[in-house]
């Protein structure tokens, strides 16, 4: 068997920020909703009625898991009264995606958002999503993440301590390059490629597949690793490319949408079990609006960062994407074992 391999205009802006405006008026009459049909729940004696829950993510503030991150905040804050504090630590300064994963894990860090792949490493099911095109927009990919077969994925994380609040997107990976070797216009241009990952096996299996050298890095170091030539290329969505400014170190961007980057949204589970069942229902609350403003941003961005990394001076390359299908299907074969009922 092969061995096992994740600007705005000015009228865009005024719209994200009343989905943010409306999203906060919404928390609020959700947590009053929560607070009012749990408040026989409030009576029961709760382990922890004040606590500060530190969430930690690699991307910076720009990110749309950010800003999703803060209107998560806002609403937990809000609807506790101020008894639960939620603390951002963007840019990796908690650990790496990986490390923050593990901290969740072994109760040293309380929240994190990944991509799925990067939880596989625990959660094996929550791997399935960066199989290369499986979804083919983001309306497919979110009723597959909110349905009744994904819920039977969720409970798998909690033999690992872990509680799925939701899933947010981070849109659908693409390959940019550095000047020295040029564009992706055709399969063959990938060949020997040095591609920065993430640690997901999938995505390292698919770019096997693609005839390149992929290797994991930590993302809150990429930059400087591109920089100063560790990789000539790396993959990530289009709205994590523009708001993290790789293009200041790459030139040209190929839009391959090879693999969907879903983002479980997670909590400890030894944290959870300790809130009351009304604290449990603001936080869910607080997940869901996070969760779909999260979703609308990144979409609208991938819609919409095209034409702004193209006026930063990106070179943007569409590949016949039917020859990067057939090149990845036997991706499927090798984790046919793995994920055969899923498929």
């Amino acid at each position: 068997m092969v061995k096992i391999r994740k600007i705005f205009n000015g009228f865009a802006a005024v719209l994200v920020c009343c989905s943010v405006i409306f999203s906060m008026s919404a928390c609020s009459k959700k947590n009053n909703d929560a607070k009012k049909s749990s408040s026989s729940a409030s009576k029961k004696a709760a382990v922890i009625t004040d606590y500060e829950i530190k969430l930690g993510f690699s991307t910076n503030m720009q990110d749309p898991r950010a800003e999703a991150a803060a209107l998560f905040k806002t609403c937990v804050e809000e609807g506790t009264g101020g008894h639960i504090r939620v603390t951002l630590y963007p840019e990796g300064k908690l650990g790496s995606d990986a490390e923050l994963i593990t901290s969740v894990i072994e109760n040293t860090v309380d929240m994190t958002i990944s991509s799925a792949g990067n939880y596989a490493s625990y959660v094996t099911p929550a791997g399935y999503s960066a199989m290369p095109f499986l979804f083919s927009d983001f309306e497919e990919a979110w009723a597959f993440f909110d349905s009744e077969e994904n819920q039977k994925i969720n409970k798998a994380f909690e033999s690992y301590n872990m509680v799925v609040l939701g899933y947010f997107d981070n849109g659908f990976r693409c390959v940019t390059t550095s000047k020295n070797v040029g564009p992706v216009n055709k399969v063959a241009d990938m060949k020997d490629l040095v591609i920065r990952t993430s640690q997901n096996q999938i995505v390292m299996e698919t770019m096997y597949s693609l005839k390149t050298i992929p290797k994991s890095y930590p993302f809150a170091e990429l930059k400087d690793a591109l920089r100063n030539g560790l990789f000539s290329a790396q993959e990530n969505p289009i709205p994590v490319i523009y708001n993290n400014k790789l293009y200041e170190v790459q030139t040209y961007l190929a839009i391959t949408n090879h693999s969907y980057d879903a983002m479980p949204l997670t909590i400890r589970k030894e944290l959870w079990d300790s809130f009351s069942e009304e604290y449990q229902a603001i936080i869910k609350e607080a997940a869901k609006l996070a969760q779909n403003l999260d979703r609308k941003l990144v979409k609208k961005q991938t819609e919409d960062y095209i034409d702004e990394l193209k006026k930063v001076g990106m070179i943007i390359t569409y590949p016949d994407l039917e020859e990067f299908k057939e090149a990845t299907k036997n991706v499927y074969d090798v984790f046919e074992p793995v994920y055969g009922n899923l498929f």
